[in-house]
């Protein structure tokens, strides 16, 4: 089962000094303690699970707002980024590292919660509107466009009566259905890279 506090016992290792990448891959989320096990962090645990493989850390990059890793999946050398701002301001952590790296749009990666998928389901798409989350609104603000990547992790709509943000920011149900979309969410970065969006959107969609 995937440890909704894994990521709370990593210890940093020692921040890289030269920064390459082609791609770079933002899991979304809030820091803290106090948001980890919720609805708006599945970013930040399918980040972790990317990560898992290769046992990967985090590590604070002075003067940005983030947690960085390279990775190399399949021959692409790749960032992985952890914004360290809450989720609306997740662009100052973002926009900042695509320029300092040259990279493009349509090479940023980003994974987040999916209020508009039912619970489980992970979906990919190419630009788009935000569809009121902060995260994704902050993000495109800083970018200058919609033109990146997403993958949508559904947490569902919450119950009649409830507010969104207390239902975001709520206990996501642990158990096999999280693990699963948490899982196939770090699939579908690596099929985005080797593959190309076409083909992880037929092979993730199709689960």
């Amino acid at each position: 089962m995937f440890n909704l506090f894994r990521r709370l016992r990593r210890p940093a290792a020692t921040p890289p000094v030269d920064l390459t990448a082609d791609w770079i891959v933002v899991g979304l989320g809030n820091p803290g303690a106090r948001y980890a096990a919720t609805r708006h962090n599945v970013g930040y645990m399918a980040l972790d699970d990317l990560l898992a493989p290769g046992g990967d850390l985090l590590s604070p990059l002075p003067g940005t707002p983030a947690e960085v890793a390279p990775l190399n999946i399949d021959g692409h050398s790749v960032l992985a980024v952890r914004p360290t701002t809450y989720m609306n301001l997740s662009g100052e952590a973002i926009a900042p590292l695509a320029e300092r790296l040259g990279i493009a749009a349509d090479h940023i990666i980003v994974i987040h919660d999916e209020l508009d998928l039912p619970a489980g389901k992970v979906r990919l798409k190419l630009g788009g509107n935000e569809n009121g989350h902060n995260g994704l609104k902050s993000t495109t603000e800083h970018l200058g466009t919609r033109d990146y990547l997403r993958i949508r992790i559904g947490i569902s709509r919450p119950p009649a009566g409830m507010p969104v943000p207390d239902y975001v920011l709520g206990t996501v149900d642990s158990g096999p259905e999280l693990d699963s979309s948490i899982a196939t969410a770090a699939d579908a970065v690596r099929l985005i890279i080797s593959e190309g969006m076409p083909k992880a959107q037929n092979v993730i969609h199709s689960r």
